[in-house]
């Protein structure tokens, strides 16, 4: 498959928009689940892609008694960050095997905009180095004795937003993708049949960093090639509404929204309960 085609102009149109993304390393608080959350445990995963030597996060339920599905998680334009790993503790909560890749390289962060800037402009500007490096942690799952490799889905906030629209898009072998306040990626020809996973865009209404009308054309030409899209409005929210930190920066158009990042928690527990219903 081949993700992420770009252009400059429009890399500087999305490095605008990762601008004014997310705030600093935050861990959002738990949704309240439909049942106890289980015990969690984690390991460091350093592993390779290209040569360049990555560091992720994969979190387990404590209790592994049979093959448990699967969520990659695309951190923002920070890096991999407390914020990624969090969402990978809050899915083996649920019963998931969560792993928080690393898009960078080294697991390096930053909590400097304009160090974020040039890491995403780094990624953006080598789409084949992004594949592999999204690739090399989908083999890391793979290779785990814990992991039903048939159920995989991906995840992702701000900047890991696109990079999971556009790995649906692309045709990844993936169950679901849900992004999260996430950047819209450019347009791309969609093949009729070309989407394998499910989607789901959750985005705020008030978010001005990404419009509503880009939302809507990038759902409508998944649904146009066949895709079952789903989007998730609300109201109000502004951008970062997952990220409890995001008014502390005093930049505007930055939210946290306790209610919706629980409600929009909720909303990706739900998609995930119905794509891996067999088995668990």
């Amino acid at each position: 498959m081949e993700m992420f085609p770009m252009r400059s102009n429009l890399l500087l149109s999305l490095l605008a928009t990762l601008a004014a993304c997310s705030a600093k390393d935050s861990a959002p608080p738990p949704a309240p689940p439909s049942r106890p959350p289980e015990q969690v445990s984690t390991r460091d995963v350093t592993y390779q892609a290209g040569g360049t030597t990555l560091k992720g996060l994969m979190a387990f339920p404590a209790r592994r008694s049979s093959l448990r599905p699967a969520v990659i998680i695309v951190h923002e334009w920070w890096g991999h960050n407390e914020h990624a790993r969090a969402q990978a503790r809050r899915l083996a909560q649920s019963g998931y095997i969560g792993f928080a890749l690393d898009m960078y390289g080294d697991g390096k962060t930053t909590t400097h905009p304009e160090s974020a800037q040039a890491f995403v402009a780094r990624a953006m500007s080598d789409p084949a180095g992004m594949q592999a490096r999204f690739e090399a942690a989908l083999a890391v799952l793979k290779a785990d004795v814990h992991v039903d490799t048939n159920r995989i889905a991906a995840i992702g906030y701000c900047f890991g937003g696109m990079v999971v629209l556009d790995l649906a898009r692309s045709g990844a072998d993936l169950d679901a993708v849900a992004s999260f306040h996430g950047a819209i990626p450019p347009p791309a020809p969609v093949a009729s049949g070309q989407v394998r996973a499910r989607v789901l865009i959750l985005t705020g209404g008030a978010d001005p960093m990404v419009p509503a009308a880009q939302v809507d054309t990038f759902a409508a030409a998944l649904r146009r090639a066949g895709a079952t899209v789903e989007v998730v409005t609300y109201p109000g929210a502004m951008h970062s509404f997952t990220n409890p930190r995001a008014d502390s920066v005093g930049m505007k158009g930055l939210k946290y929204d306790a209610q919706v990042d629980a409600q929009s928690w909720s909303k990706l527990l739900e998609l995930l309960g119905e794509v891996f219903k067999r088995g668990g």
